[in-house]
């Protein structure tokens, strides 16, 4: 019986077919033999095509520094060249194998105007970005105010702005949000609006010495434009004097504090009075019937 079940696995075994070790080697033979070449030169294609693209890039990149473009600018222009060019090669690389570039190119045409209705929102904002950095309503550095926020603008890039508020807090802006709003370009400069209150019976004429030597001396302060300092306004129980310096964009917080405290030492050394607020009532007697 053993024998008999032996014989048995061994005839089933026989019949299960079996591709000869031979005939793997052989296909794998044939495929080189037909497409080797083709690989060879399909990697050499796309390997020169990634030195040149990388070549190309680095030239465009020193031509536009030398054109004192933005930043984003050469950035976006760098990087369309090297596309180019590596997708030229990659188009060689597959002619190589035999693939029809006419259908492919075509396939990508259809794929692009999809993505392009998926994507609205970021090419949006590329536009926008584009439109920015052409334009220049606003250059890195410059303070502005736009879309119910303010501050530094310490970057453009294509998709957004960043800005950086007083507090050092970072405000990112989608570029689609910026275009077509209201903008308010301070520039590089800030203009304190200060004010102090004298009494009435003060040296009006010492006093608005006194505050033009504390802006001289005060080294945040700019020279140019001149300070501006003068009599506001009359008030019930003071003369409000007001004091508007220019100071570049990051000592505006600073500078107002020195200021502030510089007037009232010097008051107090020339005794010059900051009145409380003051109200005068009288009562009057009911006339007798």
């Amino acid at each position: 019986m053993r024998i008999d079940n032996a014989n048995r696995l061994a005839d089933k075994n026989a019949m299960v077919p079996t591709v000869p070790i031979e005939q793997w080697q052989n296909t794998i033979v044939t495929f080189f033999i037909t497409y080797g070449f083709q690989m060879v030169g399909a990697v050499i294609i796309l390997v020169v095509g990634a030195l040149i693209a990388r070549w190309l890039g680095n030239l465009t990149n020193k031509w536009l520094t030398r054109q004192h473009l933005e930043p984003p600018i050469c950035v976006l222009m760098v990087r369309v060249v090297r596309l180019l060019v590596f997708g030229l090669a990659g188009v060689l690389a597959l002619d190589k194998f035999g693939v029809q570039i006419a259908p492919l190119i075509a396939g990508i045409g259809v794929a692009g105007v999809g993505i392009g209705l998926a994507a609205q929102g970021v090419l949006g904002n590329v536009i926008a970005g584009l439109t920015i950095i052409f334009t220049k309503p606003f250059r890195v550095g410059e303070y502005i105010e736009m879309v119910g926020v303010n501050g530094q603008v310490t970057n453009i890039e294509l998709f957004s702005t960043t800005l950086v508020h007083s507090d050092k807090s970072r405000i990112v802006i989608p570029n689609r949000k910026i275009v077509g709003e209201i903008l308010h370009n301070c520039g590089n400069i800030r203009q304190l609006n200060l004010n102090v209150g004298i009494a009435y019976n003060s040296d009006v004429k010492g006093a608005l010495a006194t505050i033009h030597e504390i802006l001289k001396a005060n080294a945040r302060v700019l020279k140019d434009p001149q300070p501006v300092v003068g009599i506001e306004a009359l008030a019930g129980s003071s003369i409000n004097v007001a004091v508007m310096p220019w100071v570049a964009v990051p000592d505006y917080g600073p500078a107002q504090l020195e200021i502030y405290e510089a007037i009232i030492e010097q008051f107090r050394a020339r005794d010059i009075e900051i009145p409380f607020p003051q109200r005068e009532v009288r009562l009057l007697e009911k006339a007798s019937a």
